[in-house]
């Protein structure tokens, strides 16, 4: 196995395979005391039937079982993980460690606001911190996920059209944005408008300008955008939009590139959502819990979710006005111990340092980048990348027949996560890498070796990539017939 990157285990300690197949009746983990109250009788039509097809195993075999499967697996804390337009940011343990104090892991959502005083400031001075840095005025912290953001900044700005006696039916998306875009404007009631690319990987202006009428709700739109590139033009864009009366949404998909640089609120955006996990490194992805705060410019500020949090002198209180309030986006204040998280990350930085960490960002992309260009060129050379780029393998691809899904796999075996693939879909073999801010020269160096290897390999044994990955506990999928026929029970 090369020693490239971080190893990848193949196997763990002797038995593997599911925890089903270790199972044994009668075995159990747990054990409860008997009831010390009456036994409850359960309303037939709602009690089961037949027994439940449950694993039955010892603790033991649980911990070993679920350890082994650790082993297997392969996260930011074992090694570099380059995921394109995820920003994939180690999360630091201090933060870990704070949201796991008592003072608000044992909080309850129904506690009375005068007895939860120190979390609803903090919750407070992070919606400040937050609006600092995007230049808004007020946001909502309730959000679980930036998609959920997305569609609270659509409800948004259709509530604030309604209060103008508008009903508008289109929003303008680039071609190059992420698939939540369309798929919440659809659910908020919407239709999306494809804006193209001009041939620098940036929007379109003249194309945008014959888009926009009266019928247009809004923009919504990335910056840096999907393809890691600054738009330029961004304030002909921001105000060929609100020459129509339309309001401009900012994805906060790529907010860790320009922090302490410039704000939305100053390129003329009017709503921002903030992927917490993208841009102040809380826990990303696997089901969890999330959170995507959403900023507004005054105007909006009516049209927010409630409860908002109020300062009263030296004393917080819950504003339940909701005369044009768009109502309720989630339960109480959204997922606090997430938003605990972003807070010490914020507040630990202070300003200085999120400017730095934007600074590395693009440094270490640009970097990159610069190692790669012979090997996979940049898919828009004609723009310098901010803190993520797209490259191409379509030369690749055309001299030997490996695609860029054939180098991702290979790059398993040499110890990494591959970048993104096939995205953006405005690329041919598109290879999306964003090594965020945390990552070391010789990390970069060695993630840059071992793509330039696998290119080599393409040339001298394509069938090795082709058979890639082959160090792994479960070979290459067919990823394709496994998103059109989702198994999801044993």
């Amino acid at each position: 196995m090369s020693d490239l990157g971080a190893p990848v285990r193949r196997t763990g300690p002797p038995g593997g395979g599911t925890i089903k197949e270790i199972s044994r009746a009668g075995r159990r983990a747990s054990s409860f005391a008997a009831l010390d109250v009456p036994a409850a009788r359960i309303d037939p039509a709602f009690a089961r039937t037949s027994a439940t097809d449950l694993p039955e195993v010892g603790e033991l075999d649980l911990v070993r079982h679920y350890t082994r499967l650790s082993q297997q697996n392969y996260g930011l804390d074992t090694g570099f993980y380059p995921l394109g337009s995820c920003s994939m940011k180690y999360n630091p343990k201090v933060a870990e460690t704070a949201a796991g104090f008592p003072g608000f892991s044992r909080l309850h959502p129904l506690q009375p606001a005068d007895t939860i005083q120190g979390t609803l400031e903090l919750l407070w001075r992070l919606e400040a911190a937050l609006c600092e840095i995007t230049g808004m005025a007020r946001a909502t912290l309730q959000p679980p996920a930036g998609a959920c953001g997305e569609m609270t900044g659509l409800l948004i700005m259709r509530a604030f059209h309604a209060s103008q006696g508008h009903t508008r039916r289109t929003v303008l998306i680039p071609d190059s944005a992420h698939g939540t875009n369309p798929a919440s404007v659809q659910l908020g009631g919407y239709t999306a408008v494809k804006v193209p690319s001009d041939a620098r990987g940036l929007v379109d202006v003249e194309a945008l300008e014959a888009l926009v009428d009266e019928d247009v709700a809004g923009l919504m739109l990335t910056n840096p955008n999907t393809l890691g590139l600054f738009e330029r033009d961004i304030q002909r864009i921001t105000a060929a939009i609100h020459g129509v009366g339309g309001l401009v949404y900012y994805d906060g998909a790529n907010l860790n590139a320009i922090m302490g640089r410039t704000r939305p609120g100053d390129m003329g955006f009017d709503i921002v959502h903030i992927n917490t996990h993208k841009t102040f490194a809380t826990p990303h992805g696997g089901g969890g819990p999330g959170a995507g705060p959403v900023g507004v410019v005054q105007r909006l500020v009516p049209f927010l979710p409630v409860p908002r949090i109020e300062r009263d002198g030296d004393r917080f209180r819950l504003e339940e006005d909701a005369t044009e309030s768009i109502g309720r986006m989630h339960g109480f204040h959204g997922n606090v111990g997430i938003l605990i998280r972003a807070y010490v990350y914020v507040f630990l930085h202070g300003r200085d340092g999120l400017r730095e960490v934007s600074d590395r960002a693009v440094l270490n992309a640009n970097y990159l980048a610069t190692l790669l260009r012979d090997t996979f060129p940049l898919a828009y050379p004609d723009v310098p990348p901010m803190h993520e780029f797209v490259a191409t393998a379509a030369a690749l691809e055309q001299e030997t027949g490996i695609r860029a899904m054939d180098v991702a796999k290979r790059l398993i075996d040499l110890g990494f996560h591959p970048s993104t693939v096939y995205f953006p879909l405005v690329v041919d073999e598109a290879m999306m890498v964003e090594p965020t801010e945390t990552e070391s020269r010789e990390t970069l160096d060695a993630f840059a070796a071992a793509l330039a290897r696998a290119a080599g390999e393409a040339r001298t044994d394509p069938d090795l990539l082709h058979a890639a990955p082959t160090t792994t506990p479960v070979g290459r999928l067919d990823e394709a017939q496994a998103a059109r026929h989702l198994i999801l029970h044993w």
